[in-house]
């Protein structure tokens, strides 16, 4: 019994060293990568989604992570860069980070869009010094299920989030936790 806790705690540790592996490979993007995958994932979930390509038309600014990391054995991580996008123009850039504990076991990249459907929900994202989604502006999460009925005459909510590129072996898909916090560039 001894020698399986051993091995569980070593495999949790080199699942977490893993993740953040991946997350500071992640990190050393430069601007113009990370302009170009931001550009192309946009442009992927718009052609894939008619529903996200007539809510980017609306909306005061649009988010996007290109490409998350998360992976983890009952102790999780997550990490990925992305730009805030104002009329298809880059104005600044994020990062998006979180650590959970649980019942979870995998390894899984993906991307998501934050489209920011008012002024004072983006405002809010920048007056503060990361922001913890779960606090602050009501956020909805769409899936390919919701979206077809979803109508742009109908958006009630300030932030609404579209998931895309999903791989990799982890259950479940979600945003409560996640910090997004501005970083220089």
């Amino acid at each position: 019994m001894r020698h399986i806790r051993l091995m569980t705690t070593l495999l949790v540790l080199a699942m977490a060293a893993g993740t953040f592996l991946i997350a500071n490979n992640a990190g050393a993007a430069n601007t113009t990568q990370i302009n170009h995958d931001a550009k192309i994932a946009l442009q992927k979930l718009y052609a894939e989604s008619s529903k996200a390509r007539a809510m980017g038309e609306k909306a005061e600014s649009i988010l996007v992570f290109p490409s998350i990391a998360k992976g983890g054995f009952m102790v999780g991580g997550q990490y990925g860069e992305g730009v805030l996008m104002k009329e298809g123009k880059t104005i600044d850039y994020y990062n998006t980070i979180s650590l959970s504990y649980g019942l979870q076991a995998g390894i899984q990249k993906y991307g998501y869009a934050l489209f920011f459907m008012s002024y004072s929900a983006r405002k809010y994202l920048d007056k503060s010094d990361g922001w913890e989604i779960g606090t602050g502006p009501s956020i909805v999460i769409i899936d390919t299920g919701a979206a077809t009925g979803l109508s742009t005459t109908s958006v009630q909510s300030d932030v609404y989030a579209f998931f895309f590129d999903q791989k990799g072996l982890m259950a479940g898909l979600g945003l409560q936790g996640t910090k997004i916090t501005r970083i220089s560039k």
